[in-house]
């Protein structure tokens, strides 16, 4: 189907639905509210139950649980243009989402996201909001000069991860591979130093990502389900933290190596470009090499690999895998014949981790408060989804059984790949690493997961567009967040 019947058939009215369908969509409806009050039930236990555990012994090292942030009520010259966006968004979204031709609508995604989470971040103002984001002592930009001589650098990169070690990096360096560092260096010195130049490329890079998860679902699903997402992708609550903070570039790079993982094991074709052949293999390898890359922006994105799986399981095909694993090696190799060695890397975070803050965080709390970030990142339209999502997975899970044939339904494939979303959430959430801050760390799931709202009922989406913009702007205006 062409990209303009795809758009036509997306905004043709549909026939009133018979009394039947209506009890049932009335149903499912109170069961999508039902499902927004229990996530904002958890929110408020988690910032009660977490106010009084951090009052009593300090013990969760955050001032506004589940939220490494403070009470701070504010306007900045980001609120005018962060009120304008969501209204273009809520009232236009929707029918320019189904009538733009398929290249400008990918291209106008980045735009309006760029925009709306631009826009957040200057709530705070430039310096705050994303001059100074990454100067603190935490971040990257402090250790810039001791990369001037690289080599060595690389190779006595994990000789500074304990705290105990002389000279030792500061806390996300050493949480990180070095490409996430290495990076800054990078802009640094093609001339773009500073705080100023290291926020807009966040802000810039991380905003593609909404650009990758169209051309992802448009190859997993369909074009209609892509154009169904498209607005929820833009108007996220995740926007906060993606401006302005080194995850929401990480949450890019992976977004691309499974958009184009996707494109590979469809053969579908990148816009301007024939299917299959030489464009599909060189999207296999640069799928391999943004995995690779991945791996070496953050130690936790290798679950990402749990994503990958589910759409090759979904595309019935190992054919990318060759050259997948080719480029994810050479990253490996690269890296590793540079002195740096990812897996002793590993080993020494993890005893930095714990002569940190997560030494005393409590697990029982983290396991729980970490999905109330969730919650707070991804918006009520997304957990109203995600109730679907669930109530459709064992139905699609069955699909996926080899006798069973190819999964054919759009929104079959799409429980299916938002699932796998959502297992590796779970995961690193009871992995224990992600004690707290997941509202960032988390970024490169939770660009999917509004994917699933293309399960929500079409003519309430500007409705649920709404109470998604609502959340952060509340968010961003009532906090001071750390990221």
């Amino acid at each position: 189907m062409t990209s303009r019947a795809t758009s036509r058939e997306a905004s043709r009215p549909t026939s009133p639905p018979a009394p039947a369908e209506r009890a049932e969509e009335r149903t499912a409806r109170r069961r999508d509210l039902a499902a927004v009050a229990g996530g904002a039930l958890l929110v408020t236990v988690a910032a009660l139950v977490g106010t009084a555990i951090e009052r009593a012994d300090g013990s969760l090292h955050v001032n506004w649980p589940p939220l490494y942030a403070s009470w701070f009520p504010h306007l900045g010259p980001g609120t005018p243009a962060a009120l304008a966006v969501a209204a273009v968004v809520i009232v236009h979204g929707p029918s320019l989402a189904a009538r733009l031709p398929w290249r400008r609508l990918v291209l106008t995604g980045w735009a309006a996201a760029l925009a709306w989470t631009g826009s957040l971040a200057l709530i705070d103002g430039w310096r705050t909001g994303i001059a100074n984001r990454l100067t603190t002592a935490y971040e990257y930009l402090t250790v810039i000069r001791r990369f001037d001589d690289l080599g060595p650098a690389l190779r006595d990169f994990t000789h500074h991860i304990l705290n105990n070690a002389p000279d030792h990096w500061p806390a996300h360096v050493a949480g990180h591979p070095p490409a996430a560092v290495l990076t800054f260096v990078g802009l640094d010195r093609i001339g773009l130093g500073g705080g100023g130049w290291a926020g807009l490329w966040c802000i810039t890079a991380g905003t593609s990502a909404v650009a990758a998860v169209l051309i992802g679902l448009r190859a997993l699903t369909d074009e209609a389900t892509a154009r169904r997402a498209a607005p929820f992708l833009v108007l996220t609550p995740a926007a906060v933290w993606m401006g302005t903070s080194a995850d929401g570039y990480f949450a890019a790079v992976a977004a691309w190596s499974l958009a184009l993982l996707a494109l590979a094991a469809t053969r579908r074709s990148l816009p301007g470009r024939s299917p299959g052949g030489a464009p599909m293999r060189a999207a296999a390898l640069a799928s391999g090499l943004l995995f690779g890359l991945t791996c070496y922006l953050s130690y936790g994105l290798t679950l990402i690999a749990l994503i990958a799986a589910a759409i090759l399981l979904l595309t019935r095909t190992v054919r990318p895998l060759p050259l997948l694993a080719a480029g994810a090696l050479a990253v490996a190799a690269v890296f590793t014949l540079a002195g740096f060695s990812w897996w002793e890397g590993y080993r020494l975070l993890v005893e930095r981790y714990y002569q940190g803050a997560a030494a005393v965080r409590p697990y029982a709390y983290w396991v729980w408060g970490n999905l109330a970030c969730t919650v707070l990142i991804t918006g009520p339209a997304t957990v109203a989804a995600l109730r679907r999502t669930l109530a459709a997975a064992p139905t699609a899970l069955r699909g996926l059984r080899p006798s069973a044939g190819p999964l054919r339904a759009p929104s079959g494939r799409l429980v299916v790949l938002v699932t796998a979303v959502l297992l590796a959430v779970l995961v690193a959430d009871l992995s224990g690493m992600s004690k707290a801050e997941t509202e960032r760390i988390w970024l490169p799931f939770a660009v999917w997961l509004p994917a699933a709202c293309a399960l929500l009922p079409a003519r309430r989406h500007r409705a649920w567009l709404a109470a998604q913009a609502a959340l952060p702007l509340l968010v961003n205006h009532l906090l001071y967040t750390g990221w």
